[in-house]
């Protein structure tokens, strides 16, 4: 047995169509393993790319080869157990060297079963965010900076060379060659017919001047059709790009978190890596989304993205504090015809009791008219806390505008973010 060995170094990433072809093939193995992966990863190492391990079962392909067709005649030797028309009992499992099995399973050599391979980072996040995206976003006003999209809108006649289109350019001399000889060509089956004819009759002075009469026109006309240029000027033709604008889809994340003294230093880590996820997927996947930050624990403050997951500040808790700042600022900074408006809250639940009902109601009367989407996400490992039952009536009356999750471990992080914000295409 032969092997070929591709040692080619991939400096021009013409591999990159046959990875693409297995990332495909493979899709859903893939994105189990990043599942799996993201619940022992920490935070600092959400962006990285990551060694995917797949069974290697899962990567086995058909393959075609020649059975043994027709009749056979088989000289098997005696025996003294069996004679003809005996059934042979079945091996017990495990028994015998035979199966369907690919041989790793041998007394010689080591098999494997598993398959390794690495990922970088623009695939992995792109595992990790597949199927994902903000709920009930609409399209707004255009912004004053429009965007725009560059799509090829036919051919022109006239452009840079770089955007020249051999074929259509070729295809066009074509169809010009066969107009302008058209004629020519029809003209000269004519004249080679006649002349056949004649070459087949008897030579006299008339046939033969007839002759170099027609083989004169013969000449002429294939000299006018080699005159007809292969490729002229009027035959190029270049893509044609234009400019379109992009409706801009506007959006504004908030996030609140709570960093009370109630929120132990390891529940604070969940929060922090809900929104971690929660900013990278806004980043990655929605390029006009502005990101606002506010912790609270008795006050309310709006803060940079290095203080919102650095900060060490702390104190007492008053959800309410957060939950007014931030239809302060959706008031003032983002009219509602103009942006969509999302909020997504990270606690543990805990807060002065009458407050609870405070928070009730500011998001019932004023926030929830006004956004597009709100998220809680209560992290606990214990029994719900009293702002918890207060958001379930919310969601009796806002079943597409309010979702609520709980959290008590990391690995629950990824499977709740994912129920958060799934577009409900997987």
């Amino acid at each position: 047995m032969s092997f070929i060995i591709d040692r080619r170094l991939n400096s021009k990433k013409k591999s990159a169509v046959n990875r693409q072809r297995f990332l495909k093939r493979y899709r859903r193995q893939i994105k189990k393993a990043v599942e799996e992966s993201l619940k022992k990863r920490s935070i600092q190492d959400l962006q990285q790319g990551e060694d995917i391990t797949i069974a290697r079962d899962c990567t086995a392909e058909p393959i075609f080869q020649h059975g043994k067709g027709g009749t056979q005649t088989r000289v098997y030797p005696g025996n003294k157990e069996f004679i003809t028309g005996d059934e042979f009992p079945r091996p017990p499992g495990g028994a015998g060297s035979g199966g369907s099995g690919s041989g790793d399973a041998s007394n010689e050599g080591i098999g494997e079963d598993e398959f390794t391979f690495h990922i970088n980072q623009e695939e992995f996040l792109d595992f990790m965010f597949e199927g994902l995206e903000l709920p009930n976003l609409v399209k707004k006003q255009l912004k004053s900076t429009a965007s725009f999209e560059v799509h090829q809108a036919g051919f022109t006649s006239n452009s840079s060379p770089e955007k020249l289109h051999l074929t259509r350019s070729l295809r066009v001399a074509y169809a010009r060659r066969i107009a302008l000889s058209g004629a020519s060509n029809n003209e000269l089956s004519a004249l080679r017919k006649e002349l056949w004819q004649l070459e087949s009759e008897p030579v006299d002075e008339i046939s033969s001047a007839k002759r170099k009469a027609l083989k004169a026109q013969i000449t002429l006309l294939q000299a006018n059709k080699k005159r007809v240029p292969f490729l002229d000027t009027y035959d190029l033709r270049y893509r044609n790009y234009v400019r379109t604008p992009i409706p801009s889809t506007k959006a504004v994340i908030i996030c609140i978190m709570d960093v009370s003294g109630s929120m132990t230093q390891n529940v604070k880590e969940l929060a922090k890596r809900f929104f971690i996820l929660l900013y990278l997927f806004i980043q990655r996947n929605y390029q006009h989304t502005e990101v606002l930050f506010i912790r609270h624990h008795t006050r309310a403050t709006e803060v940079d993205e290095q203080e919102f997951f650095y900060s060490r500040e702390t104190g007492g808790t008053i959800v309410s504090s957060a939950l007014e700042l931030a239809a302060d600022i959706i008031e003032q900074r983002f009219p509602q015809d103009q942006y969509n408006v999302y909020v997504a809250q990270a606690s543990d639940g805990d807060n002065w009791d009458n407050d609870s009902e405070t928070c009730h109601t500011l998001l019932k009367d004023k926030i929830l008219p006004m956004i597009q989407y709100f998220a809680y996400v209560e992290i606990t490992s214990g029994a719900h806390q009293n702002l918890w039952y207060e958001y379930e009536k919310l969601q009796r009356s806002f079943k597409t505008e309010f979702c609520m999750q709980q959290v008590r471990t990391s690995a629950d992080i990824y499977p709740v973010f994912r129920e958060l914000f799934s577009s409900n295409i997987d």
